[in-house]
């Protein structure tokens, strides 16, 4: 690509292998889930029967596709309308560009893709501001603390899609409002042709002959990408998910060896040789750095493995709300789920997709290794809200 999207703005649910109490189960069920049997229980109870659900439901406050009718009475009202609304997708992006086309194909519906350089606090403003309007944003994909704001303002309608089950308790909301997608791991990403020393760890970065060599994404305060970088650097330096402050320090003392330079790092200030190391997400580094840049390297630093989740949401006020419950299907089925493993991100169906056999084995193969992983863990959202007010109130103290 010609420049760098702010689209890496979305903060990240964190999680890692070494800190947290919540471990992802290894397989869930791939069964249909029980809320929504308990919804097309109380649609049959409403309406008497799954046609009469459909002819008297409202899309706008379906919390799943069998609360009116199942997955055929769905996709009917959806291609009705047409078109769905979404925003802050670039192409290059977890494969979004595929994923739109061939939802698009398979539908016949309409794709407006709003704003592609943009950020998660640009998504939730346009919920607000667009509001009662035909382009307001169907549906959202955000990091997080957005995700967790979004639904404390009342921006998201919950839903919950067939395949429920198979997303882990710890990374979706209870009633919901949201539920994570796809994922990655906070890597150090550095051209083989202007380091010598390679780098594997957090503290070889602070330790090694570096200078003015090493940058993460933007301001962490602003950037979700650059925040888990600060978050890795904490459980790298004795922090945990309910304590961030030493991924701060951490940066701080990097700053004054001489070795971080507070750029916005980009694959253009990599391939410049501007900052040839860059700490970023994993698939991140594969999708827009290596593509131009063929003599980099990505490794995950062995002290701070890391991972984060972006999440999806469908807007409150969604002028396309059938459009927009069956994206979400489209996006957490095997297919859906399948073509995010294609853009090098981890999609969290995976385990359950890997116990049931319809995981691309192939695609799962090429992804990096993650060291001494033993499973996932993800903070609350309390820890998350927590890590963020600290990092606001800090991170001046690292560029001042």
């Amino acid at each position: 690509m010609g420049g760098f999207h702010l689209r890496a703005s979305k903060a990240i649910v964190a999680a890692t292998a070494a800190v947290g109490s919540i471990l992802l189960a290894a397989g869930c069920s791939s069964s249909s889930s029980s809320s929504s049997a308990s919804s097309t229980t109380s649609a049959s109870a409403a309406g008497g029967s799954t046609a009469s659900a459909a002819a008297n439901c409202n899309w706008a406050t379906a919390t799943s596709a069998a609360a009116c009718g199942g997955m055929s009475a769905l996709v009917a009202a959806a291609e009705k309308e047409g078109k769905l609304n979404v925003i802050t997708l670039p192409s290059n992006w977890a494969n979004y560009g595929t994923i739109m086309k061939d939802f698009q194909a398979k539908y016949g519906i309409k794709i407006t893709d709003a704003n592609p350089e943009g950020s998660s606090a640009q998504e939730l403003q346009a919920i607000k501001q667009l509001k009662g309007q035909s382009s307001a944003p169907d549906v959202v994909d955000v990091g997080s603390s957005f995700a967790v704001s979004g639904a404390a303002a009342g921006d998201y309608a919950p839903y919950e899609v067939a395949t429920w089950n198979d997303i882990p308790a710890a990374a979706k909301e209870a009633s919901g409002d949201y539920y994570a997608d796809y994922g990655g791991y906070v890597a150090i990403g550095y051209d083989t042709t202007k380091i010598k020393n390679p780098p594997t760890t957090f503290k070889s970065l602070l330790t090694g002959s570096y200078k003015n060599e090493i940058a993460i994404d933007g301001n962490p305060n602003q950037t979700g990408s650059a925040f888990a970088a600060v978050y890795a650097a904490a459980l790298a330096n004795g922090g945990s998910f309910g304590n961030i402050a030493p991924g701060v320090s951490y940066f701080k003392n990097l700053k004054s060896a001489g070795n971080f330079v507070t750029v916005e790092g980009t694959p253009a200030t990599v391939q410049s040789g501007q900052t040839p190391i860059l700490v970023w997400w994993d698939y991140l580094l594969a999708s827009e750095v290596q593509p131009v840049d063929k003599n980099f390297k990505i490794v995950i630093p062995s002290d701070g493995v890391y991972a984060g989740y972006y999440f999806q949401a469908i807007s409150s006020s969604a002028p396309d709300p059938a459009a927009a419950r069956l994206w979400e299907e489209y996006l957490y089925s095997a297919e859906g789920q399948n073509l995010f493993l294609g853009g090098s991100t981890r999609p969290i169906e995976m385990s359950a997709m890997t116990t049931a056999g319809t995981i691309d084995k192939t695609l799962a193969a090429a992804l990096p290794t993650v060291p001494g992983s033993t499973g996932l863990s993800l903070p609350t959202s309390a820890q998350v809200t927590t890590a963020g007010n600290v990092v606001a109130q800090q991170w001046p103290s690292v560029t001042g």
